[in-house]
């Protein structure tokens, strides 16, 4: 029951944000021409995998030196290529997929629809094991080559063993009735694993015994209907030097201290999609309008914000060289200036929304879309 009511809930959201105060329609903003083009991407490679069937889950892109790891709902998982995207090996699980692929040590891990996680060889694609937990494995497991830790979409964290796949803890938190279709990714930190929670707190949990070290509020459910109690933390943690960023779709945006828990600022933006640091202060976040907001990581003070995408359904921001990219649900690639956040360039490289988190390795850009499409571009400055 919960599985229905999570997509229903993920419809509705959708469709109150085409709404407005005054009842008026808010459609997806029209393209501007750009005035002054300051970059131009050119795509390196690109590959057309399977899609996701359309639902909302934890597909990601792994890419490491040896390979870009990268998987599809009909159950195939991919190694290519780095340089030209070529098939290394291809693996047909039989299963239906829904989270990953991750890399951990030997092993890439996906999760499943049908509540498991598959472990791979990550030199053949060759099955090592699989685990049966307790219910959707909705966002891709994270590993340490020890551990593997999984969530599943009624509100139980697993660790299990990188070797055979067997049971070592499990946390349990209970989940609202309605939430969003959609999880953070466990985030791995030194001896603590980081969780977003459905009920708007992010909990660090020992790695190895699965001790709540602390436990955060987020952010708090308010209004009088289900719908507008959501208050998710789908976005994935955000770790970097001595913080944690968390964000909600309750409208928190929070810097945390990762070895007491304490809150040191929070801001008020609503995003499921999640933000990236850039620069030597900065932090740049797409909320669930659309807007893209640049934040000083200290303060939480506002930067910039950019409102020439509002309701294009933008993917995660990526920092790549001296640019933010952003995707829209048509499949544009939006390039921002760091400076004042106005677009300066430009590409129609995928055809569908990215929901999979953009990944900049070596300045290049790795984009996946709904439909399946892998694009990798490069930047250059025009002219």
């Amino acid at each position: 029951m919960k599985h229905a009511l999570a997509i229903a809930a993920t419809a509705m959201v959708f469709a109150l944000a085409g709404c407005s105060s005054k009842g008026k329609t808010r459609e997806p903003a029209d393209l501007q021409s750009i005035d002054n083009v300051k970059v131009k991407a050119s795509v390196v490679w690109k590959r057309s995998l399977g899609d996701s069937d359309g639902l909302r889950g934890g597909f990601e892109i792994d890419v490491q030196s040896d390979a870009v790891f990268a998987a599809d709902a009909d159950g195939d998982v991919y190694a290519l290529e780095t340089e030209t995207g070529k098939t290394i090996w291809q693996a047909e699980t039989g299963e239906r997929v829904i989270s990953g692929p991750a890399s951990s040590g030997n092993l890439v891990l996906v999760g499943t629809r049908d509540a498991e996680v598959i472990a791979l060889s990550r030199a053949d694609g060759s099955e090592v094991w699989r685990s049966q937990l307790s219910s959707e494995v909705l966002a891709s497991p994270a590993g340490d080559g020890d551990t593997v830790i999984a969530r599943t979409v009624d509100g139980r964290v697993f660790a299990l063993s990188a070797a055979d796949g067997t049971r070592l803890w499990t946390f349990d938190r209970t989940v609202p009735s309605l939430t969003l279709r959609g999880l953070s990714r466990p985030v791995m930190v030194g001896p603590a694993v980081l969780v977003g929670l459905d009920g708007g707190r992010l909990v660090a949990l020992r790695v190895d015994t699965g001790e709540v070290l602390w436990e955060q509020v987020v952010a708090s459910p308010t209004g009088r209907s289900e719908l507008e109690r959501l208050v998710d933390v789908d976005a994935d943690p955000i770790a970097v030097g001595g913080g944690v960023f968390a964000l909600s779709y309750g409208g928190e945006l929070v810097l945390i201290d990762p070895r007491s828990g304490d809150s040191r600022w929070d801001r008020s933006i609503r995003s499921y999609t999640g933000g990236t640091v850039f620069g030597t202060r900065g932090l740049a976040v797409s909320d669930a309008d659309g807007v893209v907001w640049a934040l000083d990581a200290e303060s939480g003070a506002a930067v910039w914000k950019q409102e020439e995408l509002q309701y294009r359904m933008l993917s995660q921001p990526a920092a790549i060289g001296d640019y933010i990219a952003v995707a829209d649900y048509k499949g544009y690639i939006h390039f921002l200036s760091p400076g004042d956040g106005r677009i300066v360039g430009r590409t129609h490289a995928l055809s569908d929304p990215v929901q999979a988190a953009p990944v900049v390795v070596n300045d290049r850009l790795y984009m996946l879309d709904i439909d399946g499409h892998l694009v990798v571009l490069e930047l250059k400055e025009a002219g």
